[in-house]
């Protein structure tokens, strides 16, 4: 099976290139879904949130507001948020690549926005990054409820630049020139990969 890597930095479209893939038939897993799930009532993560950051849990849930502002400008704050989550994460991704397998998907999609940042590329079989204009990165972005262009730049300084990460990718999708575009582009990496080996799934017996 083939794994292909999403990513894309906030409001480049990767998450409507995401339900382009799930509308072809390809299966993708969502690492941000994935901590939404951990976070919310029952979430496998919310007591061991609760340890690190007391108070940001309110009924039984994490409040995602009082977390990021607890961990937004603070990088010990983030890199102990993140210890917490990612192993958390990646067995998510492992049992979904699993049932994926089993199912019969020539090729599996793992959306991470930080992608290239934890080194989740040595995983895939290909990266296609995700990438619209600045200009309408912004207008995006500027669009959503609490967002500043103060915040915009903090979490942009937070990234890889964009142009390393469109360096570094296998395929580029833009957005930002409309739907039947960005379907175009995806169908095609979907009809080139279909057409692979895939060398990271099933993983190598130890």
């Amino acid at each position: 099976m083939v794994i292909l890597g999403l990513t894309g930095s906030i409001g480049m479209g990767k998450t409507a290139a995401a339900r382009v893939f799930l509308r072809l038939g390809v299966p993708v897993h969502d690492a941000d879904g994935a901590v939404h799930d951990m976070l919310a009532v029952k979430g496998q993560a919310v007591e061991a949130v609760r340890a690190v950051f007391p108070g940001v849990v309110r009924d039984g849930a994490v409040d995602r507001d009082a977390l990021a502002s607890e961990v937004f400008a603070d990088r010990d704050a983030l890199g102990r948020l993140e210890a917490l989550l990612h192993p958390l994460v990646r067995r998510r991704e492992h049992r979904f690549l699993g049932l994926a397998c089993r199912r019969g998907a020539r090729l599996a999609v793992l959306d991470i926005p930080l992608l290239f940042e934890t080194g989740a590329e040595k995983r895939c079989d290909a990266v296609i990054v995700v990438s619209a204009p600045r200009f309408v990165q912004e207008f995006r972005v500027l669009k959503r409820p609490g967002m500043t262009h103060g915040r915009l730049r903090a979490i942009r300084a937070r990234q890889m630049p964009e142009r390393e990460k469109k360096r570094r990718a296998d395929f580029v999708v833009t957005t930002g020139l409309g739907r039947d575009s960005t379907l175009k582009s995806i169908h095609g990496i979907v009809k080139v990969a279909s057409q692979w080996r895939g060398a990271n799934w099933p993983p190598p017996r130890t």
